[in-house]
């Protein structure tokens, strides 16, 4: 369980082709803190450490993720959103997020609004899944790499998220342009009333 408050972009540092895996290998601050068998987020995905050494750590992505997401388009030097699974007795600042990438996005826009950033993104339409309550509402929540953001201006298969400085510079929307895909999780919440309204 994680919480979208991404703590710093992570490094790739080398990537592995193991048959249909990928292996991938960053650097971080907080490696030394890290255990095998701990859960971390990578631009949102849940991934499970596998190796530790020489000041990087090791994750597995297999086929599924790597068609969902974005992973399998990182290259060496590319910077990954990281967060460490989230401590139970600690506050939720953004929102419920699973680590369980729904689909990839693409950026079709990116408009400066006099400080922050407007960024525009555009998901395949798709009406089965959207009746699953893969879909975007207006101040709602949605996690983009992992961030958890908050939804303005809503279509059928766009929205528009405004990034503040700071995001901007500790996160991975610094590299963000219009052509750049990104990794989508939808609110659980809303799958979950989607569901309820199936069951009726």
């Amino acid at each position: 369980m994680f919480s979208g408050i991404i703590e710093e972009f992570a490094t790739v540092v080398a990537i592995h082709k193991d048959r249909d895996n990928i292996d991938f290998t960053l650097r971080c601050s907080f490696v030394d803190e890290l255990g095998i068998d701990q859960s971390v987020a990578h631009n949102g995905v849940c991934l499970t450490v596998v190796s530790i050494m020489d000041g990087t750590y090791t994750v597995t992505a297999m086929k599924e993720t790597l068609e969902r997401s974005n992973l399998g388009l990182l290259q060496v030097g590319d910077k990954v959103n990281v967060e460490r699974s989230m401590l139970m007795n600690g506050r939720l600042d953004g929102h419920i997020v699973q680590g369980h990438v729904d689909e990839t996005a693409n950026c079709i826009a990116v408009e400066d609004a006099n400080g922050s950033t407007y960024f525009t993104f555009e998901y395949k339409e798709d009406k089965e899944m959207a009746q699953n309550g893969y879909f975007t509402v207006d101040k709602g929540s949605v996690t983009v790499n992992g961030v958890s953001l908050t939804v303005c201006n809503p279509t059928k298969n766009t929205f528009q998220v405004a990034i503040i400085p700071y995001t901007f510079e500790h996160t991975n929307f610094c590299d963000i342009k219009v052509g750049s895909v990104v990794n989508l999780e939808f609110d659980i919440i809303g799958k979950y009333i989607a569901r309820l309204q199936q069951l009726k």
